[in-house]
């Protein structure tokens, strides 16, 4: 069977507006989801990449983790240790809703096995991504703080996580969980856009609404576009309908943008 990846974006598991917030009964849920699509499916190799949402964002723009540091080295350590403890703060509620819903969630977060190099992705073994998989297990990553060969430590988002994994392990499917209906027409913010297209793509803008450090839906878009074009099907949809996720780890493409 072909493996599936799934982006349980911060906007749709936290409240991006207020710090450090979670959604806890959407998480429950789309745990639920996610155990009885993939079950449905007739559970094939899967793995779990989640945002950091109100937990990450506000202290890494804070920091400014997402560009050179300001000054001498290591003088921004206090923020790389709080953005840190806040993700996996996080991380520990996603892996504790998804162990409930009975998904054998394993915990694999990128900081020990991924670097970067001024911002931009330098290094990744999934090597233990694919060694979980093997083993039945479900493995779950996240946008974190890694370390960084020229600014010390800097962000590596879910969505280049995402890419990471579809370029490794040729899923079938990957499934970006957000809380919008799919790409927004921005001429028409009630409609949705059913294609990614580069097209699609470059009629975005960003929102501006929240603190977000890792390219907002423009980045996510061309994110979900290069997927897209590795030939894997890619999909955003809202996980704030109830259904939606399991419908889509099922074969539906009746919601959301796909490629």
């Amino acid at each position: 069977m072909d493996p599936v990846i799934v982006k349980l974006g911060g906007s749709v598991i936290t409240r991006k507006s207020e710090e450090s917030t979670l959604r806890p009964k959407v998480l429950t849920r789309l745990a639920q989801e996610l155990l009885s699509g993939w079950s449905s499916a007739g559970r094939p190799p899967m793995v779990v990449v989640h945002g950091a949402g109100s937990f990450g964002h506000p202290w890494a723009k804070k920091w400014a983790l997402n560009a050179p540091p300001p000054g001498p080295r290591g003088q921004r350590g206090r923020g790389v240790a709080v953005t840190s403890y806040q993700v996996r703060v996080l991380h520990n509620r996603v892996l504790k809703a998804l162990l409930e819903s009975g998904i054998p969630a394993l915990s694999l977060p990128p900081s020990s096995v991924g670097t970067n190099h001024e911002g931009k992705l330098e290094r990744l073994d999934l090597g233990p991504v694919r060694d979980a998989t093997t083993h039945g297990m479900v493995p779950v990553t996240m946008g974190d703080v890694v370390p960084d060969s020229a600014w010390e430590f800097s962000i590596l988002s879910g969505d280049t996580l995402m890419l990471e994994l579809a370029r490794a392990l040729h899923p079938g499917r990957a499934i970006f969980v957000s809380d919008v209906d799919g790409l927004l027409d921005p001429t028409n913010h009630r409609k949705v856009m059913p294609k990614i297209t580069e097209a699609n793509v470059r009629s975005l803008s960003p929102t501006g609404k929240v603190d977000d450090v890792t390219g907002g839906i423009v980045g996510k878009a061309r994110c979900m576009l290069e997927i897209g074009h590795l030939g894997v099907r890619t999909g955003l949809v809202n996980g704030l309908r109830e259904g939606v996720l399991e419908s889509a780890l099922g074969g539906s493409e009746r919601s959301g943008s796909w490629t």
